[in-house]
């Protein structure tokens, strides 16, 4: 059995309608815009693609697990890439696709920036560095640092990670401990601009307010 059918095979009738829908990658990212952000006032998650489409909210892994679902039901691989920053700041996943030899990027974000990528992209290196001059601090400091390698869900039976009820802490390990590439080497780190002050700005756009911060967002 194939793994696009051993997918389909775990879904309840609610599920697989909504996957069917999901066939390209911009019905996807158009379905996870409608989604608000899951600011996890009850707590730490990460929540399997069944539940975020049962709960009807999402963070950025948890978007770019539905995603991966998505294109995994409709028979393309199920990659994910994760960028690693400066302890300060807050990691982010995507999901990645191809077009023919290019390179895009779905992606679950509450800001104007780290959004989705058209297939533009010659390698997942030069879609990892798109998003290198959005990745930005309060203070206008540069803050990625390291992209992984596309991470293939398929080493993993799919009721492992589409359909599991509980948080998915040892799939966000094994992400991390994914070979990374650096972004940008020790000796050009002193040569960084930091961002002009209307970057800061753009950056501080958001779609979904979290009612903890008065306006405030999180940084993915």
């Amino acid at each position: 059995m194939s793994y696009r059918d051993r997918v389909r095979a775990l879904l309840t009738p609610h599920e697989d309608r909504l996957l069917k829908k999901l066939s390209t990658p911009q019905k996807i990212q158009d379905y996870l815009d409608t989604l608000p952000i899951n600011f996890e006032l009850r707590g730490e998650t990460y929540m399997s693609p069944r539940r975020v489409i049962r709960e009807k909210t999402a963070h950025c892994f948890e978007g770019a697990l539905l995603a991966a679902a998505a294109l995994a039901y409709h028979g393309e691989k199920p990659l994910l890439m994760d960028f690693r920053t400066i302890p300060e700041d807050e990691d982010h996943v995507v999901a990645l696709f191809k077009r023919g030899r290019y390179w895009g990027a779905l992606s679950k974000t509450n800001h104007a920036i780290l959004r989705y990528r058209d297939p533009v992209y010659a390698s997942p290196r030069e879609l990892a560095m798109s998003y290198f001059h959005e990745y930005l601090m309060h203070d206008r400091r540069k803050s990625l640092r390291a992209y992984s390698a596309p991470y293939d869900l398929r080493i993993y039976r799919p009721e492992r990670w589409i359909t599991e009820e509980k948080d998915l802490f040892w799939l966000v390990g094994a992400l991390d401990r994914a070979r990374h590439f650096p972004t940008v080497s020790k000796k050009n780190m002193v040569a960084l601009r930091k961002a002009n002050p209307v970057e800061i700005t753009a950056m501080n756009i958001v779609e979904w307010k979290d009612p903890r911060k008065k306006g405030r967002a999180t940084s993915n």
